[in-house]
């Protein structure tokens, strides 16, 4: 299969770019060459810019295409409208953000979001405020542009080597420090991700089938106890756990998401984290052990200060709480 794909050096594509290589596929980077240049010297490197000048495209084909870059909509519909007459198959990596009501489970037939009026549809904002009604519009693009060929995946948290968000990477290093850790509770809650690697690994099988249509592409979920034991079993760590209740860690002023990673506590938040996937498992979406996804981790993935708890403020909610 001869490949292309838009990026395809920092994290999901990269995970994508290793499978398809692995397997014996041709495969081309179109990017700027800012991040990782020096990544897959096997593949071939087309260089622009997908905003302003996509000339490095023209006059090529291409049995299939990941897009997994795509923000802006009229960015993705200049892509997709370049490459409709050269690709057999586009697949756009969308979002789960897409959805407009999270205090329930949703599923592929689920209602979208609208833009708000006050949103704007060139731009990103700063609070990603925007976000899932820009893959809206960009799905929207893909699919008049391409209307026969396309696929719209659409993944929760991806997590896993080589992740820059530092969201899901907070756990297994937090838990690797040892120590007593503030886990939300309650422990059996569950919380959904997907390993890169797994994804990217789809992303290639649905590339080779042309499989067309619209996919939740995140894990069936794990419990709360079982990731952060996990964690604690591969890390080695002389660890142990306090489940904090969630209504409490909100009265505190904790931050969902961001400041205490994956936790969603918010009514109108509750269904995030049990989107239905039985579709995508349909269509072959395997997952890996979770031991291999917290080991990838830790080897291969470094924490930020964008995203986690910091220390000291760890230390005053577990001691407002066993003081209450």
């Amino acid at each position: 299969m001869k490949l292309l794909v838009l990026g395809g050096t920092k994290f999901l594509g990269r995970a994508a770019v290793e499978v398809a290589l692995g397997r014996g596929h041709e495969v081309t980077l179109f990017n700027r060459g800012g991040t990782n240049p020096e990544l897959f010297p096997e593949a071939e490197k087309l260089r622009g810019d997908r905003e302003h000048d996509l000339s490095a495209l023209e006059g090529r084909t291409w049995d299939a295409v990941i897009d997994p870059s795509g923000y802006v909509p009229q960015v993705v519909r200049r892509s997709a409208e370049a490459l409709a007459e050269s690709a057999g198959h586009y697949l756009f990596i969308s979002s789960i953000s897409v959805y407009d009501d999270f205090s329930e489970p949703n599923d592929e037939e689920s209602p979208l979001e609208e833009l708000a009026d006050d949103k704007p549809a060139d731009r990103l904002l700063e609070d990603y405020s925007n976000y899932g009604a820009l893959k809206v519009l960009c799905e929207r693009a893909v699919a008049e542009t391409i209307p026969d060929h396309h696929a719209l995946v659409r993944p929760g948290l991806i997590v896993g080597p080589h992740d820059p968000t530092g969201r899901f990477t907070y756990w297994p290093h937090r838990i690797a420090r040892g120590g007593e850790v503030l886990v939300p509770g309650p422990p059996e809650r569950t919380v959904q991700f997907v390993d890169a690697r797994d994804l990217g690994s789809w992303l290639i099988d649905l590339a080779e089938r042309k499989t067309g249509g619209s996919f939740n592409a995140i894990n069936e979920g794990v419990s709360w106890q079982a990731l952060v034991e996990t964690c604690r079993d591969v890390a080695g760590a002389d660890a142990h756990f306090t489940y904090v209740d969630g209504d409490y860690l909100a009265e505190q002023g904790v931050g969902e998401w961001m400041e205490l990673p994956l936790w969603l506590q918010d009514p109108e938040a509750a269904g995030m984290h049990v989107t239905d996937v039985s579709r995508a498992i349909g269509a072959g979406l395997v997952f890996r052990p979770l031991t291999d996804t917290v080991r990838g981790t830790l080897d291969e993935a470094e924490t930020t200060d964008a995203a986690g708890m910091a220390p000291e403020r760890e230390v005053e909610i577990l001691g407002s709480w066993k003081a209450r």
